[in-house]
């Protein structure tokens, strides 16, 4: 691995493939978008902040040397994938993006795929009166739809939809906790994001359980460089011969 490498992160993959590339003796640096006053600590050297754009980024790489950048940000952070893509693309920087595989649906989900928070708001009703929802941000649609909701965040602040009741946690999450958390709040229906990986399944696999439908919102299409293998990240990284640390 030679250069000088920086991870966008934000994931719970990013921090560890930045702990993987410092234990391999890379040059690292993890950046964080600033959303969480306390992440998950990393032993790479981090950042927080935004860039300032695909300008902004620009510069950054130059002065600071980068040689390749690594992408694991949320697969719902379009914005900052597409600035990342051009800002490497301009300035002759490799880049690849690891996104986690998308959820597959199985046998007793009873998924309802929709293209964003409106269309959500709109289909809500037909699915249940107490709505839980697994992310805190562009709720606004969801206002004067006469639904219950039951919004989770990560850290105390307003949920982003009045008369919206708050639940706080951080992934991730046992099945049964979240049976028991659904049964507590009388849950009969869950909005999230197909934002993928095993962390963050539970809610849906606690759903399936309970019998409960799922409206899930399709992501953004992923960069044209990404992968959704780990170890094609870790290659492209260098780092092979890496005892790798589990997720």
């Amino acid at each position: 691995m030679t250069g000088r490498i920086l991870i966008l992160g934000g994931t719970n993959e990013a921090r560890v493939l930045a702990d993987e590339a410092v234990a391999a003796g890379g040059a690292v640096v993890l950046s964080l978008a600033g959303r969480t006053s306390a992440p998950a600590s990393s032993r790479a050297p981090t950042r927080t902040g935004g860039f300032g754009g695909v300008a902004g980024l620009r510069a950054y790489l130059r002065t600071e040397g980068i040689a390749r950048v690594l992408d694991a940000t949320h697969p719902f952070a379009a914005r900052i994938s597409a600035n990342a893509a051009a800002a490497c693309a301009a300035e002759n920087v490799p880049y690849l993006a690891l996104s986690r595989a998308p959820w597959i649906e199985v046998p007793g989900d009873r998924w309802h795929r929709v293209a964003d928070v409106a269309e959500a708001a709109a289909l809500l009703p037909s699915l249940g009166r107490r709505v839980f929802v697994a992310f805190a941000d562009g709720l606004t649609p969801l206002a004067g739809s006469g639904l219950d909701f039951v919004v989770r965040r990560i850290e105390p602040g307003d949920p982003g939809l009045p008369g919206a009741s708050l639940v706080l946690g951080r992934g991730p999450f046992a099945v049964d906790d979240e049976i028991a958390l659904f049964r507590g709040r009388k849950i009969d229906c869950v909005l999230a994001k197909d934002s993928g990986g095993d962390a963050a399944r539970a809610k849906l696999d606690a759903a399936r359980a309970l019998g409960l439908p799922v409206a899930l919102i399709r992501r953004p299409t992923p960069p044209a460089a990404a992968t959704y293998r780990r170890a094609d990240a870790l290659a492209w990284l260098g780092l092979d011969a890496v005892t790798r640390v589990s997720i």
